[in-house]
């Protein structure tokens, strides 16, 4: 306990570095629009490339199973390096994978570019939270995640439809060097902002098995798991939900999406205050939210106008969760939050993973409501964990 302490106040900033959070903030948007550009632009690539699509769209799969691997590995990989250099590396392999993939001769060398993407956002996303708390005093911290999630949530908002229509205009190959613009400009100021931050810790993999072995850090990462994999069981199977039970249109679907998108950035940017406020609660309830509203879904699907609704007040408590963990993860393991974070991309990842895969499974015998009545399981399961498994600190400098 003391130990921590100690290094919570040793690593806290004498002076707030916000322009070096919003440079992340920056960072994680060409990341995200770059995972996210496939989905849009995956049957104009597969025909240039002379594959299927369902070949090329293995190179989704690539990317998140060495972003599971890269989490776990990047601490002790890069233990005796400034985080300063890591994080500008992380952008700037994000822009060779972009170039990469916009001048791929061959699926090879486009598999290879996406490799390095799923290096750059495994690495990024296990050293955020720990990043975030040298920035910024411990009560900013929730704040300055939110800054930094931000990015996603603009993302998830205009990387597909904009990739999809850039693409008409100018090809996919010109998209993906567009996509090297952001992380460009996000690496100039990330040389310019960002302080050196020498690393504190070991990193070494044993690390990782103690960080296991802390009370209610299992219990944390099963709640996570429970939380994404209904999260993406339910968004992976909603357009196909939406167009045979609601019976909505193409554009609905679109006007839906984006209603999701726009919401989810507002619950990440207010995030930090309902944190701030009671951090154990906003963890319980957001799943248990989310489950209700998956099982109304099942129930009251074929009401599109409802579906709209529905999915925005998903998008809207979505928002919350990565800002909530990680504020967990920064409040419970202050002196190792690198190794926990590697553990909580894991996590994560094999989530993704299971809720697609288990999701699919029962969407072949009971269809997209069997889809949406088991993410509500998952996640009323998951605000049940919270409480009898997960240990949660009040946010600094605030009364739980």
């Amino acid at each position: 306990m003391n130990s921590s302490i100690a290094a919570s106040q040793a690593l806290t900033p004498a002076r707030p570095a916000w322009r070096a959070v919003w440079s992340l903030g920056l960072g994680v948007f060409g990341l995200i629009t770059a995972e996210f550009l496939p989905a849009s632009l995956l049957t104009p690539m597969a025909a240039s490339l002379g594959v299927s699509e369902g070949v090329a769209g293995q190179t989704v799969t690539a990317t998140a199973l060495v972003a599971l691997v890269t989490g776990l590995l990047i601490t002790p990989a890069t233990k005796s390096i400034d985080r300063r250099w890591v994080l500008m590396f992380f952008s700037i392999m994000q822009i060779v994978s972009s170039l990469l993939v916009a001048f791929a001769p061959s699926l090879e060398v486009l598999l290879a570019g996406r490799l390095l993407l799923g290096v750059a956002i495994g690495g990024f996303w296990a050293m955020s939270t720990a990043t975030a708390m040298r920035l910024v005093s411990p009560a900013d911290v929730p704040k300055a995640l939110a800054i930094i999630f931000s990015g996603v949530s603009i993302a998830t908002v205009v990387a597909a439809p904009l990739g999809s229509y850039l693409g008409s205009l100018i090809g996919w190959r010109n998209v993906f060097i567009l996509c090297a613009i952001p992380s460009g400009l996000a690496l100039l100021w990330q040389l310019w902002v960002l302080p050196a931050m020498r690393p504190e810790n070991s990193g070494s993999l044993r690390t990782l098995l103690h960080v296991l072995r802390r009370p209610g850090m299992v219990g944390g990462l099963l709640a996570t798991i429970l939380i994404f994999s209904g999260h993406f069981a339910f968004f992976t199977y909603l357009r196909p939900f939406l167009e045979t039970v609601g019976q909505a249109s193409v554009e609905t679907i679109s006007l839906i999406l984006l209603g999701f998108g726009i919401a989810n950035f507002v619950g990440t940017s207010i995030a930090g205050h309902l944190l701030a406020r009671n951090l154990r609660l906003t963890l319980a309830l957001v799943p248990f939210a989310m489950g209700i509203l998956a099982l109304l879904m099942a129930a009251f699907g074929h009401l599109a106008m409802l579906d709209g609704l529905l999915v925005a007040l998903w998008g809207f408590a979505f928002g919350l969760v990565p800002v909530g963990w990680s504020t967990w993860l920064a409040t419970t393991v202050t002196d190792e939050a690198e190794s926990a974070g590697g553990l909580m991309v894991a996590s994560i990842q094999l989530a993704i993973s299971a809720g697609a895969a288990g999701g699919g499974a029962v969407f072949d015998l009971n269809g997209a409501s069997g889809v949406f009545t088991a993410s509500g399981v998952l996640l009323v399961a998951a605000m049940v964990m919270v409480f009898v498994g997960v240990r949660v600190k009040p946010v600094t400098g605030q009364a739980e």
